[in-house]
Parts: C-alpha cells; structure tokens; sequence
C-alpha cells in the first residue's frame, strides 16, 4: 500500500505570537485522535500560518469485519427475519453467542475501508475549529465560525490531490501565500516543495531556524540575555534579521529597570551591555525584512525609542515633585475590586496581614507604601514596572533599605522560574499582599475556573506555596486562609491551596503522588508547609527500603480494619492496652517489639516491626469471639498505627500488593 504526505496550512492574520506554541500542540493532539495511521508529524507556525505535515498516510483503510448483535436467542423467528433482511442477509448466516446480556444472535459484518481523502476532508473542518484559543472572533458574521484571527486560505493535500473541504467561505487547495512584503499573495505548493516554495517568497518556515538567524545576527553584540523575548520575536516574525541601533548616553541617568522594561516590553528590543555588564546605549531590534540598507528601518527604531525614553523621564522627573509617602491617601480612588473596595482598604488589610505574620516594623511600612506607585505617572504609563518603581522611588526619597527593597520585590515570584523575594521583610509583604487578594476574591466568590483566573490566584497561590517553603517559614497557612484570626479557614480557598501545594510538590519537585497524599492527608495534617516537605521527603527516602512496601500494605490493612470496627461500635479503651489480654507468641512479640521501637524514628523501626506486623496477621484472628481480646487487638493495632501516623498516613502508599 501506497505511504503518501500530508500537508494542512491554515492561512490567517497575525496571531499572538504567545497563542502559536499552545495551538501547535493542539493541532498535533486533534490530528492524532483521527487514528490514521502515519510514520511521523511535523508542526511549523509563523505568525500568518500554522502547519501540520505528516508523512506515511495510506491512501485507504484497510477493510474490517465488525460483529453486529442481533435479537436474543428467545426471540420470535418473525423478529430474527425480520433483522435478516434489514442486514441484507439470510438468517442462517447468523449464529448464537454468549454475550454478558445473554444469548443472541450475531453475525459478522464484512466493513470495506474508507479513502483517507474522504476522511480528512470530513474531519478538517472540525479540527481546525476545535483549536483551542483563550479568545476567539466571529470574522462573517454574528453567529459564524470562531478562530483566533480571520481565516484567509487553506492547503490541504494528500499527496498530489487536494483533500476538498470548504470553512466560512474558505475552500482548502494548493494555494499559500508569501511575505507581505518580500512575497506573492498566492504561491502554487505541493507536499514536496512546500518549504521550499515558502522560502522563495521570504517565508521562513522552521521557527528553529528563525530563532538561530536572531541569535547569529546578534553574535558578537553583548545582549542581556532575555529567552522570552527571543520567543517572541520567533513568532512575530516570518524572515528575522537583527539590527543594532544606539540611543544618547544621557538617557541612562534613569534607572536601569525603567530604560530595560520600556525596550523589552513597549518595543520589544534586546538590551545592550558594555564590557563590564553595565547597560549601554544601545539595542538590538529585529526586523522581519533581510537587510536595511539605507538604514530606515534602524533609524525609525531609533526615533521611536527617543521618544518613548523622553516619556519615561517625563514621568519620573514629574513624580519626584510629590513625597512618595504622601501619596497614601490618593489609594482611596484606586479601585482594587469593586466588592473590596480601594486599594488604601486593602493596604490596610496587608498591614495587619504583615504583622500577623511576623513582621516588624520596616514590612509593616513596606506594606503601607507598596501599592503607592499606582497612583504615579511611571506607572501608569508603563504598568509593567509596578512595585519596581515603587522601590525605587521609597529609596530615592530615603526609605530604609529593607523597606524599599521589599517594596520592590513585593510581586515576586511571577511565575515558576522568577526568585522569591530577596529576604524575610521583602517575602512577608508579598505573602500580605497574595494572601488579601486570595482571601477577599474567594470571600466575594471570585473563585478561578478552568478557563477564566482574570485575578491570576493560582499565581498568587503558587506565589504563597514556594515563599513559605523556600522562605523557610514555620508557620500554619491554613491560620491565614480566613479573614480573621481564629475563624475557620474558607472550605474552597482551603481545597484551592491543597491543590496547589499538590502541583508544586509533584509538578516541580517531583515527588509522587501517593507519598504526597499520605503526608497532606487528614489524619496527618499539612499547614506547616516546611515540616510537610521534610515529611514528605523522609517517605521518599523509606521508600527505597524493602520492607516499606510491606509495611506500608500492613498499615493500609490496619486503616480497613479499624474503619470496619468503628462501624460495629468500636471506641479505643480510654485506659490503654491490656497486657493481660495479650496472647503469647506472634500477638505479644508483636506488643513487645513495639514498645522497644516506640519514640524512634521510623527510618530505624521499619525493619524491625515489618516481619512482627506479618507474623501478627498470619497466625492471630484479630476479630476473636472474646470481646475484650477483640477490643484489645484493635486497640493494639491503632496505638501501632497512630504511633507512626504523626510522619504520613501510610495507608495511602499505592503498594504493589
């Protein structure tokens, strides 16, 4: 049988350069649920295209016989006929099978295979559409398909036909479009000389090789290294060329934060340093044309960015002629969220919030002055820059360093990769800061979804996780979790911080799922996210014993046993065990060994109680006809399971047994 390509391009208008990786993955995933066999799938996407080609593809299935059940054996012959003849076929071509509903008739259905052309040309339509984008548009008309931007054309071959299909308007053929600007509106392809094709007419395809034209274009060029932007740039561009441009020294009396986050993120330019690190007046920008010869293109940049630094220290030179400080009272017309009110009632809120975690009197000032910078001009230009500005503006007018430097690092961590705040000060007004907003936005309600965080409480959440771990702080989060000290902490905002601890601990540490929830589990408790993670890596650590899978089945069997026992009115005896009661041999020994491991640590014990817990099991009958020995083998079995119960509950371990 015949292996043939396939190549799907969706021709649209520029999409979001951060959409195109997630949408890629998803046309990947949507190709892969059609089961048509293939050796190997290849993904590429400009800004203007995404593109799938796989290689390999049959031209049709192969044929297939499906069972297809008839009557029940107890049916009348009219009915089998009946069924017969609706199947094109004569009754004794079927047979009598066992089935899990009973005895019926069956037959075997001989299935011709489709042409995969027929195939894709159904399901196309329904895989490009189902794309998943965080926001989509109608482009003919209220009521018409959604896509992330106009769809514009659309290839769609297998092998030299094309797969005939039509979408809003659009119907699929051989034809692509090239380069705005370096190409033709309408490119003849086939599946061998796709790529190629799209290269004469300035489209490079591979976002690979994008990225290594940017990054050779900038060799020799002391970049601040910047890994997000170079994505960025990857898929904002269909031919990338670096080009290297200059501003005026004096630009860079204004702070090195405000120069770096106006190029990075207004003009997406790359930072340039000097030989001893420190930024120099100049930048890297990156055309999506080959060459600038007469150099408009590097001086347009220029001018734009003179202009955008001109703002910049507009704003700041404006700002200074008002006391930081004395700007608190303009937080009153700041909203934060319209059921919870200013941001002055929620930096009150954070104050007390600092204080109730500890902190002394700089991260109580820090927590009165870190949303100041929202009501200055800086900010409100360039928003990207708050809580820096804020720093930097608390040092400049003489705020201690533990106070400014909180200020600043206030937002952080803004995601997995970013550093938690710089020290204690700094890490307890970011915990007041995330904690406020998670507790006032579950309290109104405002609980994220799986598609809407408009607050980004996960962050915030993940944010609270990795500062109370990483910052080493011994302390309950679940104290924190209500709006005031004492109150029970809010159900949901409880279940929303139990998953996040979840993720982090086995999403980017790595541990597994069941030493997790055995160490989060009820019985256990895990509010102390420090001694929680020491717990959780002690479980690891036994793990790599022999006898802790055994050990762990015995107490999973304990945890049944007893559960079982409460149902039938079972109560610990309030003075302890009875020794009395105790049977000589495998039931005693057991007690015994307990009693001389009881108080070590459980690293020591394992392999000792482990061979005393089987033998238990093997030869004594824990729910005897005495009720007295039964109610003393029950209370032996939880002093032994509460004694280890304080590290884990091991009865959540997923055992082998």
């Amino acid at each position: 049988m015949s292996a043939l390509p396939f190549l799907l391009e969706i021709g649209t208008e520029e999409i979001p350069d951060w959409m195109i990786p997630t949408a890629l993955e998803n046309l990947r995933l949507s190709f892969e649920k059609l089961e048509i066999p293939h050796e190997s799938v290849r993904l590429d996407a400009t800004p203007r295209r995404l593109v799938l080609r796989a290689e390999g593809l049959p031209a049709r299935q192969p044929d297939s016989v499906e069972r297809v059940l008839g009557p029940p054996k107890s049916a009348p012959p009219q009915a089998v006929a009946g069924f017969a003849r609706k199947q094109g076929i004569e009754p004794a071509e079927m047979k009598v099978e066992s089935t899990p509903k009973g005895e019926y008739y069956t037959y075997l259905k001989n299935v011709p295979g489709r042409n995969i052309l027929d195939i894709l040309a159904d399901a196309l339509p329904g895989v490009i559409l189902g794309l998943y984008f965080p926001k989509t548009m109608y482009w003919t008309g209220k009521g018409g398909p959604r896509f992330i931007r106009p769809i514009r054309w659309i290839v769609a071959l297998l092998g030299e036909n094309i797969i005939p299909f039509e979408l809003a308007g659009v119907r699929s053929g051989a034809l692509t479009s090239g380069h705005r600007r370096l190409g033709a509106r309408e490119i003849a392809v086939t599946t061998a000389d796709y790529e190629q094709r799209l290269g004469d007419h300035g489209v490079v395809l591979s976002s690979e090789e994008r990225r290594n034209r940017i990054r050779n274009g900038m060799a020799g060029i002391r970049i601040k290294p910047d890994d997000k932007l170079l994505e960025t740039l990857v898929y904002l561009t269909e031919c990338p060329m670096p080009i290297q441009g200059s501003f005026d020294a004096q630009f860079l009396e204004l702070p090195e934060e405000v120069l770096v986050t106006v190029m990075r993120h207004h003009q997406r330019y790359f930072s340039v340093e000097d030989s001893e690190g420190k930024l120099a007046p100049a930048f890297v920008a990156v055309m999506n044309i080959p060459s600038d010869p007469e150099g408009f293109v590097r001086r347009g940049n220029e001018r734009v960015l003179r202009a955008r630094f001109n703002d910049a220290r507009f704003f700041w030179e404006t700002d200074q002629k008002k006391a930081f400080a004395g700007r608190k009272l303009d937080l009153a017309n700041v909203t934060f969220q319209a059921k919870l009110g200013s941001y002055l009632a929620k930096t009150e809120r954070m104050m007390q919030l600092a204080r109730e975690l500890g902190g002394d009197a700089h991260a109580v000032r820090a927590a009165e002055l870190c949303k100041i910078d929202l009501t200055t001009e800086l900010v409100k230009e360039f928003t990207e820059l708050q809580g820096v500005v804020g720093g930097l503006y608390a040092r400049v007018q003489g705020e201690s360093e533990p106070v400014w430097q909180a200020i600043y690092d206030h937002y952080k961590p803004e995601s997995m990769e970013d550093a938690i705040p710089r020290h204690r000060t700094a890490q307890i007004v970011a915990l007041a800061d995330k904690l406020d907003t998670l507790r006032g936005c579950f309290g109104v309600g405002l609980i994220p979804t799986g598609s809407r965080d408009p607050f980004a409480l996960r962050r915030a959440a993940q944010g609270v996780v990795r500062i109370l771990i990483e910052g080493r702080f011994e302390l309950s989060l679940l104290d924190f979790l209500s709006g005031s000290p004492g109150l029970i902490p809010d159900e949901g905002l409880r279940a929303f911080f139990a998953e996040r601890v979840r993720y982090y601990f086995k999403d980017i540490r790595g541990f597994a799922y069941d030493e997790i929830n055995a160490c989060m589990s009820a019985s256990v408790g895990w509010g102390n996210l420090v001694d929680l993670e020491a717990r959780i890596t002690r479980v690891r650590g036994l793990r790599a014993s022999p006898d802790f899978e055994p050990l762990a089945a015995a107490f999973k069997r304990i945890a049944n046993i007893l559960e079982q026992a409460k149902g039938t009115g079972f109560i610990a005896l309030p003075s302890g065990l009875n020794e009395a009661l105790l049977e000589a041999g495998p039931e005693h020994e057991l007690y015994q060994e307990f009693r001389r491991i009881a108080g070590q640590p459980i690293e020591n014990a394992i392999s000792r109680l482990r061979p005393k817990i089987d033998l238990f099991f093997d030869k004594v009958l824990v729910n005897a006809l005495d009720p007295a020995v039964r109610q003393n083998r029950l209370t032996l079995l939880q002093t032994i399971l509460a004694e280890f119960s304080t590290i884990a509950d091991f009865s959540e371990i997923v055992t082998n047994s």
